[in-house]
């Protein structure tokens, strides 16, 4: 694989401890040429960090460049969108940190921008390519499980929280700090539906957060034809039994990031049964109860040491996806259109979860 030339724009959690640690370890893939950040103390960091890079306070220093593959925007959440257009207009392939946007007329214009420019619009929603996540998948695909009926998923812990990621007006909340990941999983299991043709009951709270936007999320989402979705982003929780359960006509699936576990039955194997309507009885004549002998089969997965580091493990495949539709043409995984259909979903529960808004100036 030819080596890319990647800028990063921002040096915070985001684009020095999850962009920046994961390229450092990979020199022979990845070659940092430019790092972009406004803080004057983070750009002394970098340049000491990235001694081969050239380190700029705005983004559009980097215009005019024509040795940057591809442009990295790990800026503040606020800034995703302006940012991303602005790359884009310029003539910059770029990978953007989630959220990708608040609204879905934001990543309309975004995918026309990049299509007029033709240039890559990539979205880092890396759980995508998790490895508890690709064996659901798997499960899934098996047919073992039947079909399905309902879909949960769950990110939960205990956590209070007074940074800027608690704030409405900085694109905050749960829903859109860590709620992209598993919507996103969750959506993608049921086909991204066209959000139009989809119900949803929701609840936003702020129960443990300093700032004015939510840290826990319910969503209840069904359509014609799929299963329910049961979404939940919880700050509040401080038991964290699992990360995706699944309920089939003929089994059950449950995982945590770690290990997997999944319940099934063969219904070729089960007792043909028929419709009764008079009262059931036993031989004797005493009334009885449905029941019948199912013969269970029980399988269980565990991540090895590499891909229970979710974090490198799943953003090594993504990066790997990007970088095969950058220079060999390759389809991207997670497409801009998905995560349309992500943000769509977002915006209607944050419409019927209004929430007051702190005055901050």
């Amino acid at each position: 694989m030819k080596k890319a030339r990647i800028a990063i724009l921002g040096q915070g959690r985001s684009g020095r401890d999850i962009h920046g640690a994961y390229i450092k370890k990979r020199p022979e893939l990845y070659e940092v040429v430019a790092i972009v950040e406004s803080m004057a103390q983070r750009r002394e960091r970098a340049a000491a960090e990235w001694p081969g890079a050239v380190i700029y306070a705005d983004h559009a220093e980097l215009y005019g460049r024509t040795d940057i593959d591809l442009v990295v925007n790990a800026t503040p959440s606020p800034l995703h969108v302006a940012v991303t257009m602005d790359l884009l207009a310029h003539g910059f392939n770029t990978l953007t940190e989630k959220p990708f946007a608040r609204y879905p007329y934001e990543v309309e214009q975004l995918i026309h921008e990049s299509k007029k420019q033709g240039k890559l619009l990539a979205i880092f929603q890396q759980s995508r390519f998790c490895a508890y996540y690709q064996k659901m998948l798997e499960v899934i695909e098996s047919g073992v499980l039947g079909r399905l009926v309902m879909v949960s998923a769950r990110t939960n812990t205990y956590n209070r929280r007074w940074d800027w990621q608690t704030v409405q007006e900085n694109n905050a909340g749960t829903m859109l700090n860590t709620g992209p990941h598993p919507m996103d999983q969750a959506l993608n299991v049921l086909g991204f539906p066209d959000p139009e043709s989809v119900q949803i009951l929701s609840r936003l709270d702020k129960a443990n957060t300093f700032g004015d936007a939510e840290d826990f999320a319910k969503v209840l989402l069904t359509a014609p034809g799929l299963p329910v979705l049961d979404y939940e982003v919880s700050c509040c929780d401080a038991y964290t039994p699992y990360i995706f359960h699944l309920q089939g006509t003929c089994g059950n699936f449950m995982c945590t990031t770690k290990d997997a576990k999944w319940r099934y039955f063969m219904p070729r194997e089960a007792k043909e049964q028929k419709l009764i309507l008079e009262p059931l009885c036993a031989e004797d004549g005493t009334p009885a109860y449905c029941s019948e002998q199912l013969t269970w089969y029980e399988e269980a997965w565990q991540a090895d040491e590499q891909q229970a580091d979710i974090f490198d493990d799943a953003t090594d495949k993504l990066y790997r996806s990007v970088i095969a539709a950058l220079f060999e043409g390759k389809d991207l995984v997670v497409t801009p259109e998905q995560v349309w259909c992500q943000i769509s979903v977002m915006a209607r529960v944050h419409e019927q979860n209004p929430m007051p808004r702190l005055k901050l100036f």
